[in-house]
């Protein structure tokens, strides 16, 4: 064998071997997986070695593990094949690698019924896998984020600017969500992973402003930064390239053929987060982007799962990059850095 042979052979081994600890991570750490439980791998041809080493990590703590490739023609939304949704309702833990997420279905819905403990993992690469933001120490992250409540509690009003033209001003609708911390270990909780991200439902009506994303939009690193701007919490004009020209255009597609009232909250700001995962990286993965330390993302469309009433079909998110925020005399952000302090 060629010396460049035996190179990528190395490398192959050294990955294979981070996965193996990453998946650890997730059996051990995130879910808490017990001997006596029954876990169900779902995977696709896509992400096969994810799943696989998920396998593996698993099968170290109990022999009920079962390993099942999904067809690689299902896409975003589309029920798995009636032998998957079965097994899914008798397990006590789900881990789901595939590249198109489970989380809206009717099998992963009835398995959460049935308590399981659900990890989704859609879009997660090898190299993501095993060099981003999986690879945290959960358990601290949880520490520290669950340590925010004093700081978070009792105070409503938020500021968030940038040097690249964001300059927004909200009211938040309802507590700060400290539960993406990356530990499933309650029956019947979902998770997606990587995690650590605290979030936040706009009250409705009250943002105004305009929001710059120079980070990712929908897991797409941007090229040209895209300008929104936001009158009573709603969009009211999008400018920047060719991806804002997209999202204009699934705005209005959404609205055709829904009532005047509820098109008109199509375009809700509905949901305001930022990252505190010290491992991710802002690198058009949709949920790494999401929770990398120090990024912000912006949601757009339904809110009802914080809380709101936009009941409408439309779900988006952008990322911002070097943002300060200040929530009333707590500076949360300061240009990108995690800062948690009071000013």
């Amino acid at each position: 064998m060629s010396e460049e042979g035996n190179v990528l052979g190395s490398d192959s081994e050294d990955l294979a071997q981070a996965m193996l600890t990453a998946a650890r991570s997730v059996v051990r750490t995130c879910m808490q997986v017990r001997s006596v439980e029954s876990v169900l791998v779902i995977t696709d041809p896509k992400f096969a070695d994810v799943g696989r080493a998920l396998y593996e990590a698993t099968a170290e703590v109990t022999e009920r593990i079962l390993l099942m490739m999904m067809p690689a023609s299902l896409r975003e939304g589309s029920e798995p094949p009636n032998q998957v949704a079965d097994l899914m309702r008798r397990q006590d833990v789900i881990l789901i690698a595939t590249q198109f997420s489970l989380t809206h279905t009717r099998a992963r819905a009835n398995a959460s019924r049935e308590g399981a403990r659900i990890a989704s993992m859609p879009g997660i690469d090898a190299l993501t896998f095993a060099n981003g933001g999986m690879t945290a120490d959960y358990n601290a992250l949880q520490k520290e984020i669950s340590g925010t409540n004093k700081l978070l509690r009792r105070r409503r009003e938020v500021v968030i600017t940038s040097e690249a033209g964001t300059n927004l001003t909200f009211t938040t609708g309802g507590r700060w969500i400290l539960e993406d911390n990356g530990i499933c270990n309650r029956p019947g909780v979902i998770t997606n992973l990587p995690a650590g991200k605290i979030f936040v439902l706009p009250k409705e009506g009250s943002a105004h402003g305009r929001i710059v994303i120079d980070g990712s939009w929908q897991g797409e690193l941007v090229d040209e930064p895209i300008s929104i701007l936001i009158e009573k919490g709603q969009i009211v004009d999008i400018v920047g390239g060719e991806i804002a020209n997209q999202i204009k255009s699934k705005i209005e597609a959404t609205k055709t053929g829904l009532r005047q009232s509820k098109a008109a909250l199509v375009g809700t700001f509905a949901e305001f987060g930022f990252g505190m995962n010290p491992r991710a990286k802002l690198s058009g993965n949709f949920l790494e982007d999401l929770v990398y330390r120090g990024g912000a993302y912006f949601g757009f469309g339904n809110n009802l799962a914080l809380g709101g009433t936009a009941s409408v079909p439309l779900n988006l998110r952008g990322v911002a990059r070097k943002l300060s925020v200040q929530l009333e005399d707590v500076d949360l952000l300061v240009e990108g850095k995690v800062t948690l302090k009071v000013k």
